[in-house]
């Protein structure tokens, strides 16, 4: 495929939550992806081994021959001699090194070393071949890191505290939804270090991987010890509006091309808070030595890692099933069909059987270009756990322009491929009035969809810009209230701020409202605002750009 479209598409494993196993979800969270040998390896939470890709786009789960830690969480990766390196954290016991230098098979064998008491590790060699271990995940001890002896097997050394969270100064670091909670405090965890020009981007996820503000900040220094600096342009993966939120707790690689890309933790919670996905987004350095992520439109489809000269761009592909009538052939109590077009994963449509009588046709209203299709399935009462072999997903989705005469689009009706986040780029662009999706087979006791959405270019008016708007910086400098206009034919709207006027890097998308509450602001940092408006035919000019004291 030339595109990609978050959640990353791969077969997620089962979680066992409790030992009662009577909560079924996938998920996968606090991925560590790696180069070594010129492709790429995925460890992420209790997944029972790792994926592996030759382009950061097309992923294939590896079973390792011998493995270790299966309970274990937010490992850690890195090269080191042509071999591949792996930790994962457990607070509770002792840990060792695991290497290989054949991944592909996983004859993992063990460092005798033991490191002890760690919780979201990361593994960082130096380019002269020294090597440090960073950890933290509390909402009491800050982020802590210790020089590995090489000569003794990677024993630890001294241990140096770095940085805590400072949410009195910043205000994206607060606990809760949309940073809601007063009391609790927020959580530092996930550290993983880029070096960059001399430059070492220690990044650190908060305040909690349930939230929609789920996030990655950055501290940079000249020295891997430090001192470390606070990153004026926090948090620099921010993606808390749209289908799926949450870009934190991730990992940064460098990948085809030699571009970088940031692999994040994205929410579901539907079934529990730790119900997961993966997300990536281009990375890039500005010419300040500023590190940023372009969350822009992130889940929508953009071009892939391979494309040449791509780096992640937005493909301009609008949603064209947003809000559009739908029926569907049955459904199971308050489980409606209106669920699958409203850009919420966390609400979602259940069939009162999973059989091939199954369907959903939604009526576009106007011919539109098609040139992509997503099918995000839920797990309604799934009863699956672990990692089970010879899961598969199979359907049919056909376009019409008259919805009598059908023409095939997607065609899974023989497929083996497991695919909980299916997304389909359509070999040649089709222009369709009505889509109809045909369930054949699911794995699963319910068939269940979260949302199919389809992405193309609608043949309408573009949005006109947003009139009124205005932003309102609170006595509490870490908040400010944003307005506007609501106007005619709009879907949503992006809200788009930084530091200054060549750095909007941060985005916030909003469906239905005129009103954006933000309280992710530093205290003693200046903003520039400004918004568009988008419909399914595109993108309207941005407003004049706001400066905000």
């Amino acid at each position: 495929m030339h595109t990609y479209c978050n959640p990353v598409n791969i077969d997620y494993t089962y979680m066992i939550y409790n030992a009662n196993q009577d909560l079924s979800y996938r998920s996968a969270a606090d991925p560590a992806v790696v180069k070594f040998r010129n492709e790429y390896y995925m460890f992420v939470t209790r997944s029972m081994g790792y994926w592996h890709s030759a382009d950061l786009t097309d992923w294939n789960f590896i079973t390792p021959e011998k493995w270790y830690f299966q309970g274990s969480n937010a490992p850690a990766a890195a090269n080191y001699k042509d071999s591949l390196l792996y930790v994962a954290g457990d607070p509770s016991g002792n840990m060792s090194i695991l290497y290989t230098d054949n991944p592909k098979k996983g004859d993992w064998k063990a460092v005798p070393s033991i490191l002890t008491n760690l919780q979201d590790p990361d593994l960082f060699i130096d380019d002269n071949g020294q090597a440090y271990m960073s950890w933290g995940s509390s909402n009491k001890f800050p982020i802590r890191m210790e020089k590995l002896n090489k000569g003794h097997r990677f024993q630890p050394g001294k241990t140096d505290s770095l940085f805590n969270l400072n949410e009195e100064m910043h205000g994206w670091e607060r606990f809760g939804e949309n940073n809601m909670d007063t009391v609790l405090h927020g959580y530092i965890e996930g550290p993983w270090m880029t070096k960059y020009d001399g430059t070492y981007y220690l990044q650190y996820a908060a305040p909690g991987t349930e939230f929609n503000v789920y996030a990655d900040g950055v501290y940079m220094s000249d020295s891997i010890q430090g001192p470390y600096h606070y990153a004026p342009n926090n948090p620099i993966s921010f993606k808390p509006g749209g289908f799926i939120n949450g870009a934190g707790h991730g990992s940064t690689v460098i990948g085809p091309q030699g571009h970088y890309w940031h692999f994040t933790t994205m929410s579901v919670g539907v079934n529990i808070g730790w119900e997961r996905r993966i997300g990536m987004f281009p990375t890039y350095f500005d010419k300040d030595g500023l590190m940023y992520c372009d969350t822009y439109f992130g889940d929508y489809p953009h071009d892939a890692p391979n494309v040449a000269g791509g780096m992640g761009k937005f493909t301009g592909w609008m949603l064209l099933s947003y809000k559009k009538p739908v029926k569907a052939s049955s459904y199971l109590g308050n489980y409606t069909p209106d669920n699958l077009v409203d850009e919420n994963i966390k609400t979602f449509w259940v069939a009162k059987k999973n059989d091939s009588l199954q369907w959903i046709e939604i009526d576009l209203r106007n011919p539109a270009k098609a040139y992509a299709i997503q099918v995000n399935y839920n797990d309604y009462h799934s009863n699956l756990y672990g990692k089970i072999p010879g899961l598969y997903y199979r359907y049919v989705i056909t376009g019409s322009m008259d919805g009598k005469n059908w023409e095939l689009l997607v065609d899974r009706s023989h497929s083996f491929k497991d695919v909980p986040n299916d997304y389909v780029e359509l070999s040649s662009p089709q222009t369709i009035r009505y889509i109809r999706y045909k369930n054949i087979h699911v794995p699963t006791p319910y068939l269940s969809i979260a949302d199919l959405r389809v992405f193309g270019k609608g043949e309408g008016m573009l949005p006109e810009k947003v009139a009124g708007f205005s932003v309102k910086r609170d006595q509490d400098r870490r908040d400010a209230v944003v307005t506007w206009r609501q106007g005619k034919d709009c879907q949503g709207y992006n809200v788009l701020w930084g530091i200054a006027p060549g750095k909007l890097y941060n985005s916030w998308m909003v469906y239905g409202k005129d009103t954006l509450n933000l309280r992710c602001l530093s205290v003693n940092q200046s903003y520039y605002f400004t918004i568009e408006a988008f419909n399914e035919n595109g993108i309207s000019g941005r407003t004049k750009i706001i400066d905000v004291k």
